[in-house]
Order: C-alpha cells, then structure tokens, then sequence
C-alpha cells in the first residue's frame, strides 16, 4: 500500500471517529441488551473453546476456526487453523484458555466482536511467565460464532 494511500485511510477514519471527550472509554462502545446478549454469547463460545481443548475434541476445534484462521505471535511467528490446533491439543500456552485480566469485548452488526485482555502466558523455554495483551476477532457464520484471527504482544518485564 502506497503512503499516500494509507494516509488517505487514516484520515477517512479520524473523520468518522468521534473526538476521545464525546467517548467515556476508547474502548467501549454503548451498552444495549443487544450487545449485553453478543458478549454474553461470546464468552460462552470462549468457554466452549476451553472445554473443547480440555477435552482435544479435534472435530469441535475444527469447526470453531475459520479456514482462514492465523494467529501471530509474540515472537512473529504466524500460526494458521491447523498448526493452531496441534498447539491446542499439545497443552502449549496459549491465550485462549490463559487466565484474563482487563477483558473487553466489542461487538459490530452482530456477527462480528473484538476481543481484547492481558494474560499471563508460561514460556516453556525458559520456566517463567510473561504478560501478553492480546486480541481476538470473532465472527459469526450460520448462527455460530467461530475465531477468525489472533495476535499476542508481550509486555515489557516490569523490573
């Protein structure tokens, strides 16, 4: 993409994005029983995910990732739906049964959510944990929520 052409996209979105005092918190939008209901449906698929790895039910794991799916990790090294799965069944860590702190869900026309939070995830190398801020980007195909991508930054170590 073309700076020009980047720049051009960064303006078309500050001019649709209200200024930083019309919005109580960048993160949240406003809270409605419909939304209420979107988070309430995520999270269950969030539980779901756990379980199906608890139990390695390949099938259910399967049909929860997009085909498409890829996970970028803190080092930059880019997993797709399968290698993810072999990841999940292996008992590596991993963001999506990691204990969560600061979770936020974002919804957008019903099907899709945006899923942020910090975990604390075990890096097996060296035996110690680090926090990661991650995001998670859910969409929903035929009544079913499914995880479509996801990315893992780790924090600095703080002294």
């Amino acid at each position: 993409m073309t700076r020009i052409v980047m720049i051009g996209a960064m303006l078309a979105v500050l001019a649709v994005t209200p200024p930083l005092a019309v919005r109580a918190h960048p993160m949240e939008g406003p809270r409605t029983p419909e939304t209420e209901a979107l988070e309430k449906e995520v999270i269950a698929f969030r539980n779901d995910l756990i379980d199906a790895m608890a139990t390695k039910d390949i099938g259910k794991l399967r049909a929860m990732y997009v085909d498409s799916f890829s996970h970028t990790h803190g080092s930059g090294k880019v997993d797709g739906k399968d290698s993810r799965i072999v990841a999940l069944l292996a008992g590596d860590p991993v963001i999506e049964n990691a204990p969560v702190e600061d979770l936020s869900i974002r919804t957008f026309n019903g099907d899709t959510a945006i899923v942020t939070g910090k975990s604390p995830i075990l890096n097996k190398a060296e035996n110690r944990m680090y926090d990661f801020r991650w995001i998670a980007v859910y969409v929903k195909g035929h009544g079913q929520w499914h995880l479509a991508a996801s990315q893992a930054t780790r924090l600095p170590v703080k002294p």
